[in-house]
């Protein structure tokens, strides 16, 4: 039997992969994809990762794929001409769970179903978005040079963050501006181990070097940004749990070692409180306890956006 790349399909194989393909995908996004599986308020950080990740392959408004990718068998598909023929639940299962013998990997953080809705989002508007707007998406605008780093790593960054630190205007995307440099190598450093799961993350600094990560976190560090503001302990928003919590400020204060939250944004605040309360990791006193999972499960549900507001903009009630 022929199984070499070059050779390709007969059209009844062909035929009969896709058929058995497309009957799977609708099976299971039925079964295993949330009702609601879109975010358009991240397409910025969606499209960035599909930039790094997905272009070279799939190629992207105004870029044409690798052709040395388009010589799979089967090559990746155009989708801007595809996407459409997918339901929204559909989609979101293809890109988080992938496809076996297509080359189409499972997303690379299985426990951040939020990136795959915001990228679900964001091949959905593919089919009619125009070069000028993919564009805009993947580019900050203003070229800046930090010495000792290559522009494309400085890019990586501020494509997402934006040439100021303040993420550009997207809720899912954190101000980095005056943020403690040692939080974020960190944070950098934790994200590269796996400790810290996110594929856009991890992505973005898979060929970081370590002193180019102390770099971009003096860099960015710099810039004027989040608000030197401790966060009182008696704040309206935090006296109204019903249970006791630390108050924020013991540890996330300038010069502590948790990061600085005073200024931040409350939508990515309480994305962060979600993701830790949806955390499926049993506590265990025979290992290092995760501190904000603990008291992240203690927040109601329903008090957690109205904490956010408050402790990113601390004296505002």
């Amino acid at each position: 039997m022929q199984i070499s790349a070059s050779s390709g399909h007969w059209r009844i194989t062909d035929w009969f992969l896709h058929w058995t393909m497309r009957n799977s995908v609708r099976t299971h996004a039925w079964l295993d994809s949330p009702p609601d599986p879109l975010d358009d308020e991240g397409l910025v950080s969606a499209a960035g990762h599909f930039r790094q990740a997905c272009q070279v392959c799939h190629g992207a408004p105004g870029v044409r794929p690798s052709p040395v990718m388009q010589q799979a068998t089967p090559p990746a598909p155009d989708l801007a001409r595809t996407a459409g023929e997918w339901r929204d639940r559909e989609l979101f299962w293809i890109i988080r769970h992938g496809v076996k013998f297509t080359g189409m990997p499972a997303w690379a953080a299985a426990d951040r179903p939020d990136e795959v809705r915001r990228m679900t989002a964001f091949v959905r508007r593919l089919p009619h978005m125009t070069a000028a707007q993919y564009q805009a998406l993947t580019q900050a605008g203003e070229e800046r040079r930090l010495p000792g780093v290559a522009p494309v790593t400085l890019s990586a960054c501020t494509s997402c963050h934006g040439v100021d630190g303040r993420g550009r205007g997207q809720s899912d995307i954190p101000v980095l501006a005056g943020q403690s440099a040692a939080y974020l190598v960190a944070s950098m450093r934790q994200y590269v181990s796996g400790q810290r799961t996110s594929a856009v993350m991890q992505t973005a600094l898979a060929t970081t070097r370590r002193e180019d990560m102390a770099r971009l976190a003096t860099y960015f560090s710099a810039m004027p940004g989040l608000a030197n503001i401790a966060t009182s302990p008696s704040s309206p928003g935090l006296d109204r749990f019903g249970q006791p919590l630390p108050a924020c400020s013991n540890c996330h204060a300038v010069g502590k070692a948790a990061p600085i939250l005073a200024g931040q944004k409350p939508g990515y605040l309480a994305a962060r409180l979600r993701l830790w309360q949806q955390d499926g990791n049993v506590i265990d006193a025979r290992l290092p306890p995760d501190t904000m999972a603990m008291i992240a499960r203690r927040i109601p549900v329903d008090q957690i956006d109205e904490l956010a507001r408050t402790v990113a903009q601390p004296g505002s009630d």
